[in-house]
């Protein structure tokens, strides 16, 4: 096997290790106390999961609808679905987050309610908070988007300007029982940062919601509707999202069905049946895109061959340019630049979700040849990165991945793979 076929296998490995099916069959337990079951959910994995959710529930299900990014639709037997826009919210995650607020409510208090989440439901439920609209909101998400912040900074901001994240959908099912399976798109695996935790205890505030657009110098270019509710939530003038100790968390369950770790651990099972001694870095990478990746080429560097760095995690961005990519793109080539002939280091980059920012690639897989066989087509590696537009020069020199929807969302591997 070439050394991109060695890398390409190990993803191939790591989205079969993160299929939701075995997920919910192992964690999704039911018991008689419920007769009535209604199937709510949002994110990119949500119609796979609900599919599988399905089959367990059977007769109980007495309605439900998810939501799912564009692309990622799955024919269900008895639950809704509808489709919206992503990363970036639009008219249709608005319909859809006010259909599941509406179901929620009408649970009765011998119900469960089944929610099925995953990375990307925030953005697929905007459900603004009136005076604030869809566009407003749609504002301060590209903002946030653009300024690297984090996907907690995005999260505390967007749970304080909605009406259904940070806890309030538990809030309109009570009193019915709540049970929330859900996939960790997010290190650490925080309940109230996966799709801005929408049954789950929120500790952010209105004061944390608007340090982020401080710290981000953002707080005098949003919206004038979106400073004044964050000044009303300072004043106590709005209610703030459910905290932890409220009441009506004793009758809501949330677990967490997959993470990162089914990721890496399938990269290092399948590095090792190839030949390449595994060395697991972390599964909580983080950082500048460009500034991670120099760093990973240098540690691969010093890899004692045949051997593979391997890590997940998720970068981010600050967009200063105006080109086109995605946090796994930007990383891929900002190795590339690194890459010499002499290391024989081939490094993959992707997202496990499917897509890798607004594009239709889930990443790369680039070599020492990558710069150069750009630079044959007439692309320049160094510019494409200052004006973040790694997509067209990676289009450019054959590097991108494409993989299509995956119907999983378990963060993004990193692999180096440094050959004898």
């Amino acid at each position: 096997m070439t050394p991109r076929d060695v890398v390409r296998a190990m993803w191939e490995a790591a989205l079969a290790a993160g299929d939701v099916a075995p997920l919910v069959r192992h964690h999704l337990r039911l018991d008689s106390r419920h007769a009535r079951v209604l199937i709510l959910g949002c994110g990119k994995a949500s119609g796979a999961t609900a599919a599988a959710a399905e089959g367990i529930v059977g007769g109980r299900i007495a309605g439900g609808f998810v939501v799912v990014k564009d692309g990622y639709g799955t024919r269900l037997r008895s639950i809704e679905t509808a489709e919206a826009g992503h990363p970036v919210p639009d008219a249709r995650g608005l319909a859809a987050s006010a259909r599941l607020l509406e179901l929620a409510r009408s649970a009765r208090e011998d119900d469960l309610v089944l929610f099925l989440v995953s990375g990307g439901g925030s953005a697929l439920t905007p459900a603004p908070a009136p005076p604030i609209t869809l566009a407003e909101k749609q504002e301060v998400t590209r903002l946030l988007l653009a300024s690297g912040a984090t996907i907690g900074e995005l999260n505390a901001v967007r749970k304080h300007l909605s009406l259904f994240k940070g806890g309030q959908l538990a809030r309109a099912a009570w009193p019915a029982s709540v049970l929330t399976l859900a996939l960790s798109d997010v290190i650490g695996d925080p309940l109230d940062v996966i799709a801005s935790g929408p049954t789950a205890p929120d500790p952010t505030t209105f004061a944390d919601a608007r340090e982020v657009l401080v710290r981000r110098g953002l707080a005098e270019r949003v919206p004038a509707s979106v400073a004044r509710r964050l000044e009303a939530g300072l004043a106590g003038e709005i209610q703030e999202t459910p905290k932890p100790g409220d009441r009506l968390f004793s009758r809501v369950t949330n677990i967490v069905i997959g993470n990162n770790a089914l990721i890496t651990d399938a990269a290092v099972a399948t590095a090792g049946r190839l030949g390449f001694r595994p060395d697991l870095l972390t599964r909580e990478l983080q950082g500048e895109a460009r500034d991670v990746a120099r760093d990973f080429v240098a540690r691969a560097r010093r890899l004692e061959p045949p051997a593979c760095l391997i890590a997940g995690g998720e970068t981010t961005v600050t967009v200063t340019g105006r080109g086109k990519g995605g946090r796994c793109q930007e990383f891929a080539l900002a190795a590339a630049l690194e890459l010499r002939p002499a290391d024989r280091i081939t490094i993959l980059a992707a997202g496990t979700d499917g897509t890798d920012g607004p594009t239709d690639a889930v990443g790369a897989i680039v070599d020492a040849g990558s710069v150069e066989r750009g630079a044959a087509a007439g692309a320049d590696a160094r510019r494409a990165l200052e004006d973040n537009d790694a997509y067209r020069f990676l289009q450019t020199s054959g590097d991108l991945l494409v993989s299509g929807p995956t119907r999983t969302n378990l963060l993004d591997l990193y692999v180096a793979v440094r050959s004898a």
